[in-house]
């Protein structure tokens, strides 16, 4: 190895030790927080007339430490910068922040708030809540496919019964769709929905009244049970993972440990 490629990789150790430092990461998370803020107030036209050109100073500042660090990344891991998924997902916020505002592609420019998911990378306990989520995925299918079912035969249900005399809301199947999504969030349910079919179905209560217990408080809180679980998963799992790792430098810093007395019982011998 000559001297040049040992200058490099000298400067390629600093840099990843720059990268991967606490002090550098959290740096990140204030120019992410900041940033968010900047993109907000710029929503505001007095903000904007009064400290407009401040804040584009401050966007532009924000972007150029995101494509930097993005660059360094990039010089220190190579290829292997895209097998972390939140490396690309840092790749993919920051260069749709960089798309030309053209007539065509101007809603892109309005992304630029995504640079605030961001955080979500750099903050462990955040990523710990996406992975759990994205675990729970699968188990929520079947679930979801028991809400879909429930809902198609209370929709088609309420539109036999109600539709028609309240066309509005119970008309057609979708119709009852959209105004039974309605009553399961429990907005404006009673005085909205509920009490005005009453008014001319005194009997409606028998129908409503079991489609909350069974949708609101029973098939909702199974995706919350799903959800919780995986968290507690994704949380065991780093637990383990981290259990590992701290076990294996024990078993590395006892092997130089017994080869350093190994080595210095020689010495003794000799002298």
């Amino acid at each position: 190895m000559n001297a040049s490629d040992t200058n490099g990789s000298t400067l390629i150790g600093k840099l990843q030790r720059l990268v991967e430092a606490k002090t550098t990461q959290r740096f990140i998370m204030v120019v992410i927080v900041v940033n968010a803020i900047v993109i907000g107030l710029e929503t505001s036209p007095s903000v904007m007339a009064a400290i407009g050109p401040l804040l584009w100073v401050l966007d532009t500042a924000a972007l150029s430490i995101f494509v930097a660090e993005i660059l360094a990344k990039l010089i220190v891991y190579r290829l292997r910068f895209f097998r972390d998924p939140w490396n690309i997902f840092d790749f993919v916020i920051v260069g749709v922040s960089l798309a030309p505002a053209s007539a065509g592609i101007s809603v892109l420019r309005a992304l630029r708030i995504l640079r605030a998911f961001r955080l979500i990378s750099a903050v462990p306990s955040m990523r710990l809540v996406l992975e759990a989520l994205l675990a729970a995925i699968p188990g929520m299918g079947s679930v979801a496919a028991l809400l879909a079912l429930v809902f198609y035969v209370a929709s088609v249900m309420a539109t036999k019964l109600f539709g028609a005399d309240f066309d509005l809301w119970f008309g057609t199947v979708w119709r009852s769709a959209y105004s039974l999504f309605q009553i399961m969030t429990l907005e404006s349910w009673s005085m909205g929905i509920v009490r005005p079919v009453m008014e001319v179905y005194p009997y409606a209560w028998a129908f409503f009244v079991p489609f909350i217990l069974i949708v609101t408080f029973a098939v909702l809180n199974l995706f919350i049970a799903i959800i919780v679980n995986s968290m507690h998963e994704v949380h065991d799992e780093d637990q383990s993972e981290q259990s590992a790792a701290h076990d294996a430098g024990l078993e590395d810093v006892t092997r130089e440990l017994a080869e350093l007395k190994e080595q210095i019982s020689l010495l003794s011998k000799r002298l």
